[in-house]
């Protein structure tokens, strides 16, 4: 490991580099320890390094040891009654431990171990290493475990919890194989802290309060391999307020926002923050999917192209037989070039042809599949779902926060509708702009409407895949999480997220989630009985159990229905 620049010793504290570190000594312990009686010190919201360092005691000294200790106690209890004083409770107490460890290492039921347990306490300055370190032997106090500083030895202090095995203090206490073991595992509850001298970047946002340390949840989804997160959750459990607080808090750090949402629960938060509101199925609000992006990139025309046949496929319920992809191939080209867009850039900004346009080049094809194709399409131009295709489009949402309603789709047109909100989400994300660097938040609400579809879900997939190369970050929220995972693709994006929220969860779905991130029994429970609004944070090998809070303010745009708040 690097060593620091300097190394300035006092008696008080040592100066590792830019920041501050003092080491203090486990040298009281309680009568009685229970299972990881060690949490309170590591389960911290500072930057504590605790080292616990173990040296077995061979049986031919620990019997010895232990007869000596009893005789000790056994002496000072018979000069008391010798003298007629009363017995101290402590060494009763002590004398009795004795006698039963003394039977239980006869027995070969139990071990004796030399024990040396120090933490170190870091910060910036030194009157906040003086706040951390009485915070730290408060906490300590409050399980009985008496601390003390190992004053003129801070720079063997500060060695002895370096990862490196060595114990420079060797300040032991002699410990049973019981209350050794109840110590471990040698877990924090909590998110670790930066290291001493770093100022973390103030990029996180607020996602709660730990509820196992009732410490503060900050995360940063910028600063993790990538951007993307995946909440889970089953219905009623608050996944809708808990993602609703992430894209305020986003907000307020000017990231820019794109929200689909099925069921209009996002449009006060769009009102409250002077967003847009694309209401798709409300009479007069159109997309045509035909349209090109603002773009110079001379692959624009063929991209487009690969979109339409997706779109496609999912209008149509599954990828179309290959003589009727041929033939769509054919008629997107014909279309383009009936509207006099070919691939000379200097045409794309002309009026894109329509739905209707690519059908009536498909009926005139003369190949019966392309026939075919256009009378499988004619509910989408002639029959009851034209109305979203009919025309151009009408509204070029921009903006610091736009959402994408679907509300007013019937079921059978959401799945089309969330692909063309993404689609007009994407082309903005992938056009490139002045401002490279703007951070760019896509939310899915209910993405199960489009992982449904095969080739939605690879849209999807290939969303997760290229986000992060544009400064960008895919959340993607859903209640069916067995039916995600059940595909291979669900189980892709799943796995391109750096960010994943598990919140409460239904029996059938437990086994399945269990088994894709890798839950213990104790976490499963967890998910099985979580209230609402609380959860579990996912991001490596870090597994925080969290509850969303808000201000009264935040709560008031974040409630959109009858008790739906944690």
């Amino acid at each position: 490991m690097p060593s620091p620049a300097a190394l300035v010793v006092t008696p008080w504290h040592v100066q590792v580099g830019d920041g501050f570190a003092a080491t203090y000594v486990v040298c009281g312990y309680p009568a009685e320890v229970g299972p990881a009686w060690l949490d309170p010190l590591l389960s911290y919201p500072g930057r504590v390094d605790v080292a616990v360092h173990v040296d077995p005691v061979v049986p031919q000294l620990a019997a010895p040891m232990l007869k000596r200790q009893r005789a000790r106690l056994e002496s000072s209890r018979r000069l008391d009654a010798e003298q007629g004083r009363l017995g101290d409770p402590v060494v009763e107490a002590a004398a009795v431990d004795a006698a039963d460890l003394a039977e239980r290492v006869a027995r070969g039921a139990a071990k004796l171990f030399e024990v040396g347990i120090y933490v170190t306490v870091h910060a910036r300055t030194v009157d906040e290493l003086r706040a951390v370190a009485a915070g730290v032997r408060s906490a300590a106090a409050s399980v009985l475990l008496d601390l003390q500083p190992a004053t003129f030895r801070h720079q063997q202090g500060w060695v002895a919890t370096l990862p490196v095995g060595v114990d420079a203090l060797r300040m032991r206490r002699v410990l049973d194989t019981t209350a050794l073991a109840a110590a471990f595992p040698l877990a924090s509850a909590d998110l670790a802290a930066p290291a001493p001298g770093v100022v973390a970047p103030s990029d996180g946002v607020l996602y709660g309060v730990n509820t196992a340390s009732n410490g503060v949840v900050v995360w940063d989804r910028w600063a993790q391999d990538n951007h993307n997160s995946v909440v889970l959750a089953r219905s009623g459990a608050g996944k809708s307020y808990f993602v609703k607080l992430e894209v305020l808090r986003n907000l307020y750090q000017g990231t820019t926002v794109s929200v689909v949402d099925p069921e209009d629960e996002y449009a006060p938060l769009a009102e409250h923050v002077g967003g847009t509101v694309v209401q798709l199925g409300r009479p007069g609000v159109r997309v045509n999917p035909f349209d090109l992006p603002d773009d110079d990139r001379a692959d624009t025309l063929t991209r487009r192209g690969l979109y339409l046949h997706t779109l496609i496929s999912v209008m149509l319920g599954a990828a179309p037989p290959p003589a009727e992809r041929a033939a769509l191939d054919r008629a997107i080209t014909g279309a383009y070039h009936g509207a006099g867009i070919t691939g000379d850039p200097a045409t794309w900004t002309r009026p894109a042809p329509l739905l209707r346009d690519l059908v009536e080049v498909l009926a005139g094809d003369g190949d019966p599949a392309a026939g075919q194709l256009a009378a499988r399409l004619a509910p989408w131009t002639v029959g009851n779902f034209a109305s979203l295709f009919d025309g151009p489009t009408t509204t070029t949402p921009r903006g610091h926060l736009v959402v994408w309603s679907l509300r007013h789709l019937p079921d059978e047109l959401r799945t089309v509708g969330t692909l063309l909100a993404l689609d007009s989400i994407w082309s903005g994300i992938d056009t490139p702009t002045p401002d490279v660097r703007r951070r760019r938040l896509v939310v899915v609400d209910e993405a199960w409407l489009l992982m449904r579809d095969g080739e939605g879900a690879r849209f999807l997939f290939r969303m997760a895949k290229a986000a992060r190369k544009r400064s960008a970050g895919l959340c993607v929220v859903t209640q069916d999480a067995a039916d995600v995972l059940s595909t291979d693709l669900g189980v892709a994006v799943v796995s391109n997220a750096a960010t994943q929220v598990l919140m409460r969860q239904s029996t059938q779905s437990i086994d399945a989630v269990s088994e894709a991130f890798d839950l213990t029994a104790g976490e499963a429970r967890l998910l099985l009985s979580a209230p609402r609004g609380e959860g579990l944070l996912v991001a490596g090998r870090s597994r925080i159990p969290l509850r969303a809070v808000a201000s009264d303010a935040e709560h008031r745009i974040a409630v959109t229905g009858i008790g739906e708040a944690p």
